[in-house]
């Protein structure tokens, strides 16, 4: 059961429409859907939501935007996770992640840090990994020395809209999240979008199509 919501950025206007604050995006969005209200709490170096009875036991739920820059994540996280018991395998940091297509989106629990500076810093402060990661996908610049620029610059509008409705599509799960249902949430996020149905074949070059046969008439 998620008790903990993280969303990974970087504090300051001229930030907060580039792709490395996608998950800033998705927190926003989580807390009204919520309805939290994200506010500044210098205990713990970021903006903090505490929505009660949001978990299925009735428990608080709370929501955090690191303001220590993304390097520095751990320095928000680790301490309200601390102080409230909060467990590594009860928290989901989401995070932009160049390693998946813009628009598609990866659950899971634990594993590396991708050299992700803001995961990387969440498990040095937590001394543990085994937290949950929604990876919003931004794609790649293609060339590493790129990366540093291309995560800090805004998205077109097209890719926008994108990242925009994978966040709609994946908050959607949210309910079996804080439900505890974690492997519903995980086949919901990882389903791949129907087929679009072929279109009807045309009729062959000069053999139009018959109408169909009038019903026979009664005596």
């Amino acid at each position: 059961m998620i008790r903990l919501i993280v969303g990974l950025g970087n504090p300051g206007t001229e930030y907060e429409d580039t792709r490395h604050n996608a998950g800033f995006w998705w927190v926003d969005q989580a807390a009204r859907q919520l309805g939290g209200s994200l506010q500044p709490d210098r205990a713990y170096h970021g903006m903090v939501a505490r929505v009660n009875g949001a978990a299925a036991d009735g428990s608080p739920v709370w929501l955090l935007q690191p303001m220590t820059y993304m390097n520095l994540s751990g320095k928000s996280v680790a301490p309200l996770a601390r102080f409230f018991k909060i467990l590594p395998g009860e928290i989901l940091v989401v995070h932009d992640e160049l390693d998946v297509p813009p628009g598609q989106m990866k659950l899971k629990l634990g594993g590396g840090n991708g050299g992700h500076n803001g995961l990387k810093d969440i498990q040095a402060q937590l001394g543990s990994g085994d937290f949950w990661r929604l990876r919003l996908g931004i794609g790649h610049p293609g060339v590493k020395s790129e990366v540093a620029a291309y995560v800090l610059r805004k998205p077109p509008q097209a890719e926008r809209e994108g990242i925009e409705k994978m966040i709609d599509d994946s908050l959607a799960t949210l309910p079996l999240m804080l439900a505890g249902s974690m492997d519903k949430a995980m086949a919901k996020i990882h389903a791949k979008p129907p087929r679009p149905k072929p279109p009807r074949p045309e009729p062959a070059a000069g053999k139009p199509e018959l109408p169909p046969a009038s019903p026979p008439v009664g005596e």
